[in-house]
């Protein structure tokens, strides 16, 4: 099967992540990362093993971790020539840092410090990011809607954001990623059921919104000039098993919907997207290899494991 549009077209297989029946079991499968090897890092909320560790062919090679019940986000980043992990436990309402082989680092709990969670209860942060200067931002998803700031030692620097319709608000902050396409270094950050992503400073000023109409979009995923990223839910949040990938041009123009109704504008504007086909239940992440061929991980699709996308 080929699913895509435009120059942006992709043959489906299925059965790439599958491990064979009773092997490495997972629940939700819920964010994919490339190390500096080529290896794919999944993470999982299932505690038998957390991460699983892919070679492109879709063999299993490593697994390991089973302390992250609410496993849901997962980052790397290149300190000082050491890849390190930041993984986002919305159960234990922490962000871990590890290595790459699940050696504990740092934890970072709830911002106490901040003042605006009375307890660690209302923390739900989904993911993280690192930017250049090595300060980490936590957007807290399932929470507060609140962008946390840290320095690389886990001090708290700063907030900004919440739940709200104004533009430096959200409504589920999903995800986060440093964008420095445009030559400059800025944060993209998910509001998901704004079906947007919002772009700000790395201090927080609100720059612009990237509206994907139709779109309930997990985090964003930079490869090259392209901007990637799964859409868990289309049309509406309670449209069960609607998902679908999206992909956005260096104008942050979508170029193709693998798995959704072809990108349409009209006047400058995108026309609301939905699901097309049935390749996909809930996409919950993407990881995108040189070759740009992705791979897609799903939250709540009937314990599946990641389908490759591969760029023909």
């Amino acid at each position: 099967m080929i699913i895509g549009h435009n120059r942006h077209r992709y043959r489906v297989h299925s059965d790439w992540g599958f491990p064979g029946e009773g092997r490495y079991p997972v629940n939700d499968c819920h964010e994919m990362v490339m190390d500096q090897q080529g290896r794919i890092l999944m993470l999982t909320n299932e505690t038998r093993n957390n991460v699983l560790v892919y070679n492109k062919d879709g063999t299993i090679v490593d697994a390991w971790g089973h302390e992250f019940p609410g496993g849901h986000g997962l980052s790397i980043h290149d300190e000082n020539g050491v890849q390190m992990l930041y993984i986002c436990d919305t159960e234990r309402h922490e962000i871990i840092k590890t290595d790459l082989n699940g050696r504990v680092i740092m934890t970072i709990g709830f911002p106490r410090e901040a003042g605006i969670y009375p307890s660690a209860d209302q923390f739900l942060p989904t993911e993280s990011v690192v930017a250049p200067n090595g300060d980490i931002y936590i957007t807290d998803g399932y929470g507060l809607q609140y962008v946390i700031r840290y320095d690389s030692r886990g001090n708290y620097i700063g907030h900004w954001g919440g739940k709200g319709e104004g533009q430096e608000q959200f409504d589920c902050a999903h995800g986060i990623a440093v964008d420095t396409r445009d030559g400059g270094t800025s944060l993209l950050i998910t509001s998901r059921n704004h079906n947007a992503f919002k772009r700000f400073t790395l201090d927080g000023v609100y720059r612009e919104t990237i509206t994907l109409p139709g779109s309930f979009v997990c985090r964003p995923v930079i490869r090259g000039a392209l901007l990637y990223a799964a859409v868990f839910r289309s049309e509406q949040n309670t449209n069960v098993g609607s998902g679908y990938v999206t992909v956005l041009d260096e104008h942050n123009k979508v170029v193709a919907t693998p798995g959704g109704t072809a990108p349409v504008y009209q006047d400058g504007r995108l026309l609301p997207q939905k699901k097309e086909g049935a390749v996909f239940v809930h996409p919950h992440d993407v990881c995108v290899d040189e070759d740009e061929n992705i791979y897609v991980c799903q939250w709540n699709s009937g314990k599946t494991y990641p389908i490759l996308l591969e760029r023909v």
